[in-house]
């Protein structure tokens, strides 16, 4: 089988950011864009599985509410190594273009001081799978990140 193109990023060169990890034409030649969000550097560290499913769980909610790119979201879930997230948009875009968006979304894990959204039961299928404070203890982190993000933490190589 051919090797698939997320694969193919030097991950012992990644570091924390943002990124376009590909751009797909839909059958009706629409443009979408996936980010790979960088919290933790590869190999190096990881995110609880608790607090990754925390982030999701605000960040989709914060995402999906967003004036401006509520439209645009198609999803925001978990890499399966734990070191970040994918993003999925309908358009064709840049990792400045989100930057704010991402930032955004962070403050609002770093501030969350209420219950986890969706994580009822009913809502949920492990609701006792969560770590508000790992989650925010990480959207603290990765915000210093991004306030110093630079060009080659916005581009793979």
């Amino acid at each position: 089988m051919e090797k698939i193109e997320s694969f193919k990023v030097d991950h012992k060169k990644l570091q924390c950011g943002i990124y376009v990890s590909r751009k797909d034409r839909t059958p009706s030649g629409d443009i979408i864009t996936t980010f790979d969000i960088r919290v933790e550097k590869p190999n190096v560290d990881y995110m609880l599985p608790e607090a990754a499913h925390t982030i999701e769980h605000i960040g989709a909610t914060f995402l999906r509410n967003d004036d401006e790119w509520k439209d645009s979201i198609i999803y925001f879930g978990p890499m399966g190594c734990l070191t970040g997230f994918y993003l999925i948009v309908k358009g064709d875009y840049d990792s400045a273009q989100i930057l704010n968006l991402i930032h955004r979304m962070f403050v609002a894990v770093r501030e969350w001081d209420t219950d986890i959204p969706g994580a009822t039961e009913e809502e949920c299928g492990n609701t006792h799978f969560h770590s508000l404070k790992e989650a925010r203890s990480i959207a603290k982190r990765y915000l210093n990140v991004l306030d110093n993000i630079k060009p080659e933490n916005m581009s793979y190589d």
